[in-house]
């Protein structure tokens, strides 16, 4: 049984600074195994940079959503992401509910798996 505090809005706030916190160093460093191959085969800049964020970002939601899970359960955790959509211009206003589904973050990662290849083969 989880106790008040735990669902309480200080501890989600907590939890989301924490998140916001981690987002920067873990896009970096999802990211550059990416760049470092698009370096190698001389991608177009945009093209090396969008590759690496649509790698990066999946893997990103997925160390954070493990967070949120970690810190309040798996039960709980619907309790969190409810409480950032009622703060859609704070806390949640770059957080939306399918950026956790496994379906987006599969679509993101495949799709910058078929441009490094594509890339691989220009």
């Amino acid at each position: 049984m989880s106790s008040i505090r735990e669902l309480s809005e200080q501890n989600f706030r907590r939890i989301s600074w924490i998140n916001t916190l981690l987002t920067p160093p873990l896009l970096i460093l999802f990211a550059w195994p990416y760049a470092v191959i698009g370096l190698w085969f001389d991608f177009p800049e945009y093209w090396l940079y969008a590759g690496s964020f649509l790698f990066a970002f999946p893997l990103t939601l997925t160390i954070l959503h493990g967070h949120v899970t970690m810190a309040l359960g798996a039960l709980q955790r619907s309790h969190y992401h409810e409480w950032l959509e009622r703060r859609r211009w704070g806390y949640g206003f770059w957080i939306r509910p399918f950026f956790f589904t496994t379906r987006f973050r599969l679509i993101l990662l495949i799709i910058s798996l078929v441009m490094l290849i594509a890339g691989v083969m220009m």
